[in-house]
């Protein structure tokens, strides 16, 4: 399966502390139960379930930080879907496309291009980075900071990660010549094996991250 990053949502005003609370409890699966006096008593403590549910209700999204836009309220991702809806061979009628779209968020025309990244996990949202290419950088990096990123990680967390790959990142490219793949969206046209394929994973990565963590937001390592 390999690794996927998952930009997690972030807690709205207020929630910061419960955010936290509820991440630790549920990223280390310690769920509190209540004790047979509590039982006894009455006293109920939420499931695992439940906290997730609270967590979910109290968070903005990615999508909302990366400004994509939503289908049904603006007009270049409805223009989006209709050209999704021209392509289709076999097509509903574009009413009951509109309506299964409806609320969509059009994660590849999102303003905030940063939090897009090109190295995309097949499947899942535009906006989450298929970590597993790092794999191809351990002769590059080290393998201390590839297996960094099987670790799940808060905003914090995630922008020091992002910050400490971006500052090796710049000193191999400044070793190089190669300070250009810095800016470049896409991937460069050489081999895989080639330092400027890997050294391109590594500022991408770089520069999801920091994006992620200075907007606040973690993210969830899937694999």
């Amino acid at each position: 399966m390999g690794l996927d990053m998952r930009p997690m949502g972030k807690p709205k005003k207020g929630f910061e502390k419960r955010f936290k609370e509820i991440f630790e409890m549920v990223n280390s699966d310690n769920i509190p139960k209540p004790s047979l006096i509590d039982k006894i008593r009455g006293k109920k403590y939420p499931t695992k379930d439940e906290l997730i549910k609270e967590w979910l209700e109290n968070i903005i999204t990615t999508y909302e930080t990366i400004k994509a836009p939503i289908v049904g309220k603006d007009k270049e991702a409805d223009k989006w879907l209709q050209e999704r809806y021209d392509e289709l061979e076999e097509k509903p009628s574009y009413e009951v496309f509109l309506s299964e779209h409806q609320g969509y968020y059009v994660i590849p025309l999102a303003k905030e291009q940063d939090g897009v990244p090109c190295y995309i996990a097949l499947g899942q949202d535009e906006n989450v980075f298929r970590g597993q290419f790092l794999t191809d950088c351990v002769d590059l990096i080290g393998e201390d900071l590839v297996n960094e990123a099987w670790e799940t990680k808060l905003a914090e967390e995630s922008l020091d990660y992002g910050k400490r790959l971006m500052k090796i990142a710049d000193k191999i490219a400044t070793e190089n010549n190669l300070e250009y793949l810095k800016d470049q969206k896409l991937p460069p046209e050489v081999e895989e094996d080639q330092i400027e394929w890997k050294l391109h994973i590594v500022y991408s990565l770089a520069k999801w991250l920091i994006f992620y963590g200075r907007n606040g937001h973690g993210y969830e390592a899937d694999f």
